[in-house]
């Protein structure tokens, strides 16, 4: 397997050395005359611990050459490596330019060859980058003459070798069998798990992945300027945070599904947000909780009245399954306004009794719900009333009644968008 990889820069470097230390012959290719020329000498064109000292023994065992043409990379090499930059433009999109002008070299080179040749996206790029990046490359080398994959990075400055070398997984984003394969025997040494997704998602994952990083950063600050406000020591308070991987540092809530609710966490945010303010100690992503909450109930409701059907069974009204708290529900909400908005609503949810529920509960019940006896149902009357069935809780809890559903009955999950719940072809949509 020979590799050529184009963009000398930060992930281009690391990679060129990382590939060649495993045995792989690797070409580097850049338009900077003044990269190749670095490369070459088997010095670094960056400031990384470590990455000298690969480049140069690459260079001296033969391994690692470079240039800046395409046309004798491609021909050179068996797979090709993109990882030019994307910046951005000045109203924060994208700009993938060179990208796409690579891709066009590589298709022409790819062509000049002749046969089959991969070519692997590995610049941080949006969904659809690499499906329009197959458009150009068979655009210039001809259809079917490359197989495309993205192959996402997650290096971080400083010690991107230890990254390189121990990843939490490797991402193969594609459809090919030709170039996954590839991309297998090039990580062969690599012990992190392979996982191969569609290209779309392999790029939302980088994406995901770097957003999850920032929101990290941002809460911890909030978190410590908060605390530091109120003389408590922000660092004790994170450090035990950080300690939970039972709920906070897990898949626990990290996943698509409906807004959160129930008596602590709108509470509790709210409370944060009301002494920060008092404290004139600004926390911008502790604020935003509630509204982006908010929003996704809008979206839930959108969903719903798209489908243009008013005979909606919900199941779920409680905040979450296995409890009859109706305190601050998203259900409930959701219930509310889509009654307001013409449904005929039917709610299924054995746990739910309005004449159990007393104190608190039964106030916010009465509040937004008054007639609730005559929506609540069991399944049989859930099945002979809905055209569309709106789930809030665990979906595959739900399974076998959605198995008796006719099959044109749609439905929406918003608890679990993903689950394997029985759908018998009929339509059906997820929370996200």
């Amino acid at each position: 397997m020979k590799v050529s990889i184009f963009g000398l820069g930060y992930v281009g470097a690391v990679t060129l050395a990382c590939l060649s230390r495993s045995g792989i012959s690797v070409v580097g290719v850049d338009v900077s005359q003044e990269k190749v020329d670095t490369v070459a000498k088997g010095s670094s064109p960056i400031i990384e611990e470590g990455l000298a000292e690969l480049l140069s023994a690459g260079v001296e065992s033969g391994r690692i050459t470079a240039t800046t043409s395409a046309m004798e990379a491609v021909a050179r090499t068996d797979v090709s490596f993109i990882s030019v930059g994307t910046p951005s433009r000045p109203d924060g999109s994208l700009d993938l330019s060179y990208v796409y002008r690579v891709c066009a070299d590589i298709g022409a080179a790819i062509k000049a060859k002749g046969g089959k040749h991969i070519v692997v996206l590995r610049s941080t790029a949006l969904p659809g980058t690499t499906g329009e990046c197959a458009r150009i490359l068979d655009q210039h080398a001809g259809p079917g003459l490359a197989e495309v994959a993205f192959n996402p990075e997650f290096l971080r400055e400083g010690q991107a070798i230890k990254d390189f070398d121990s990843p939490a997984f490797t991402i193969i984003g594609t459809s090919s069998a030709l170039a996954e394969n590839a991309l297998r025997m090039i990580y062969c040494q690599l012990s992190a798990p392979v996982v191969v997704v569609r290209e779309q998602e392999a790029e939302m994952i980088k994406y995901a992945a770097n957003a999850w990083h920032a929101t990290k950063v941002v809460f911890g600050n909030e978190v410590g300027r908060l605390a530091q406000a109120l003389s408590v020591d922000g660092r004790a308070v994170m450090d035990m945070i950080v300690r939970d991987t039972k709920l906070n540092i897990s898949p626990t809530y990290l996943r698509p599904g409906f807004s959160y609710g129930g008596s602590c966490l709108p509470k509790d945010v709210r409370a944060l947000n009301a002494i920060a303010l008092a404290h004139g100690v600004p926390v911008p992503l502790l604020n935003a909780l509630a509204d982006s909450n908010a929003a996704h109930i809008d979206h839930a409701i959108q969903a719903i009245l798209k489908t243009h059907k008013r005979r909606v069974g919900l199941i779920g009204l409680a905040f979450k399954p296995g409890t009859d708290d109706l305190r601050e529900s998203p259900s409930v909400e959701l219930a509310e306004r889509l009654i307001g908005k013409g449904c005929r609503l039917r709610i299924l949810d054995p746990a739910v009794s309005q004449a159990k529920l007393v104190g608190a509960n039964k106030r916010a019940i009465e509040e937004h719900l008054p007639h609730l006896d005559e929506l609540l149902c069991d399944e049989a009357a859930l099945l002979a009333h809905a055209d569309v069935v709106v789930i809030t809780h665990n979906a595959k809890g739900y399974a076998a009644l959605i198995d008796r559903l006719s099959p044109d009955v749609q439905i929406i999950n918003l608890a679990e968008c993903m689950a394997e719940i029985p759908r018998k072809g009929r339509a059906y949509a997820g929370a996200a």
